[in-house]
């Protein structure tokens, strides 16, 4: 006769990698007009939708400090955690996204994967058609800004796990 009993079980995880150079550290210039590109790029958009195309980006370019750093932020502005992870799926799931959303999210992967050396006339005027000019040059602003934060931390292995809600507000 087998019996079972229910003794907790402790799990390892696999160690954490160090970072490879603390980039901001040592290039403060740089990364203080980063922060200004930032906080500049994010004016007059929608916390969440900003928020949304910041994951979508990180997620494209596999950050995951950047996917850390903006999931948590995202789910402390009220955004859900259902449509946080359909987000790497957004396209087989479109009905969890507003039809503004889903031209933003369009418009970051263009952004993001240049592949074909351009953004597709028809992603484009889809956003052009949900954003205000002003509102579409923001979007645009925010999706560089991520990229750029993205080679930051991909190529400095900048390590997921240690950031807190608005820290870097």
């Amino acid at each position: 006769m087998t019996t079972h009993t229910d003794t907790p079980t402790t799990v390892e995880y696999t160690p954490e990698q160090p970072a490879r150079l603390e980039w901001a550290k040592h290039a403060p210039e740089v990364y203080k007009a980063m922060v200004r590109l930032e906080t500049a790029a994010r004016k007059g958009l929608d916390h969440k939708l900003y928020e949304l195309v910041k994951i979508r980006a990180s997620q494209i370019n596999h950050c995951a400090f950047c996917i850390d750093m903006h999931t948590k932020d995202a789910l402390a502005a009220g955004e859900s955690v259902e449509r946080i992870v359909q987000l790497s799926a957004w396209d087989e799931s479109r009905h969890f996204y507003t039809a503004k959303e889903v031209a933003a999210l369009e418009l970051t992967e263009a952004v993001t994967v240049l592949t074909d050396g351009f953004v597709p006339d028809e992603v484009y005027d889809n956003a052009a058609q949900h954003f205000e000019e002003a509102e579409l040059a923001q979007v645009i602003a925010a999706i560089t800004v991520i990229n750029a934060w993205n080679r930051f931390g991909v190529t400095c292995r900048m390590a997921p796990g240690h950031y807190e809600p608005g820290q870097y507000k």
